[in-house]
């Protein structure tokens, strides 16, 4: 992948010129020199070069004594900033399903990394992997976009959890920066690692796993539909995506078939089947998936019984479900949510 390739939402545009006004930076003028025109933000799902973005940290850094652009940048997050990606992380269930769920749909963010979440003991970590650009054989996000990045989920987890939060380490593959790191020390409030194996952020699991205020499940599914039409609209060549969207338009009136999926899509079941099996899934795979997701957030919902759970995620009988709410997790829905209940009370 090129460098000039890559690109992010130009929601990060919206906390950027907010941290420009704040220093009496002339925000059309340094868009304009970094070469992002009024145009490029008139579409909310518009996308900005990365290279244009980084530009405008180094202008507005080359303004500002501490260098710290980046942490003013994360100062003004807005769940808007993320399309409805960031609405549906602020009523998720916690801290690490907000981090899994930015993992599941980062390509609306930008192009530019891959994330992978992992549990170590007290710690759960997210990682940061860069692609590297084919020609300059250098990273496609550099050390100032990802420090904005990784204190913006910091400072959306101090709205979310608590304000006080802070990571339990934060890693960087890079030296540390010529004019210093203490403004990066100030606002994670941690140890901050340099000369790094990787780029990462580490949570305490506690505050990961605690509820967050605006914890809303009916909300985040209909943001993640959203989301999930939207990354249809930018990744057409996403089959597993364009299959599990169509799987959500009808899984409340029963599962749907591989023949009516695949005519929606305007393909022979012959080649989705083989287009599916090249990726490395199938379709009884995304069905069982997208299933097993909707139940288990299903079940969380009190005002819903296990019946109306079963014939939403495309069950034709109770018993049915049943079965295969066991397979999923060794217990019965009625068992599964009695022992939450049980948890969330004590």
């Amino acid at each position: 992948m090129k460098h000039e390739d890559v690109a992010a939402l130009s929601g990060w545009v919206i906390p950027m010129s907010k941290a420009m006004q704040a220093n009496n930076i002339d925000v059309e003028q340094a868009l304009d020199e970094c070469g992002i025109s009024a145009g490029d933000l008139e579409n909310q799902e518009c996308r900005i070069a990365i290279a244009k973005l980084a530009k405008v940290i180094d202008y507005c850094n080359a303004r500002l004594p501490r260098k710290d652009f980046t942490m003013q940048v994360a100062e003004y997050f807005h769940p808007g900033m993320f399309h409805a990606l960031g609405y549906a992380m602020m009523s998720s269930a916690s801290l690490k399903d907000s981090l899994a769920r930015i993992m599941r749909y980062k390509r609306i963010v930008s192009d530019a990394c891959r994330l992978e979440l992992s549990e170590n003991g007290d710690g759960l970590m997210l990682k940061v992997i860069t692609w590297i650009d084919e020609v300059t054989d250098e990273p496609t996000l550099g050390p100032r976009e990802i420090e904005a990045f990784l204190a913006t989920l910091v400072k959306f987890g101090r709205e979310a959890v608590e304000a006080d939060l802070c990571p339990l380490a934060v890693y960087f593959s890079t030296p540390e920066p010529e004019h210093g790191s203490e403004y990066l020390t100030e606002f994670f409030g941690c140890q901050i690692h340099f000369n790094a194996d990787i780029n990462a952020i580490v949570f305490d699991r506690e505050q990961a796993d605690k509820k967050l205020l605006a914890h809303n499940l009916m909300l985040t599914q209909s943001h993640e539909k959203m989301l999930d039409e939207y990354l249809s609209r930018i990744d057409k060549s996403d089959l597993a995506n364009l299959v599990r969207c169509r799987i959500y338009e009808r899984l409340s009136l029963g599962a749907p078939t591989q023949s009516e999926v695949a005519e929606d899509l305007g393909m022979s079941l012959r080649n989705m089947q083989r287009k599916l099996s090249d990726k490395g899934t199938s379709y009884k795979e995304i069905l069982e998936n997208t299933r097993k997701k909707l139940a288990l957030e299903y079940i969380e919902q009190p005002h819903l019984s296990l019946g109306e759970i079963g014939y939403l995620v495309g069950f034709a009988s109770v018993a049915n479900f049943n079965r295969a709410f066991k397979r999923w997790t060794g217990s019965t829905p009625g068992e599964f949510r009695s022992s939450h209940q049980q948890a969330a009370s004590a």
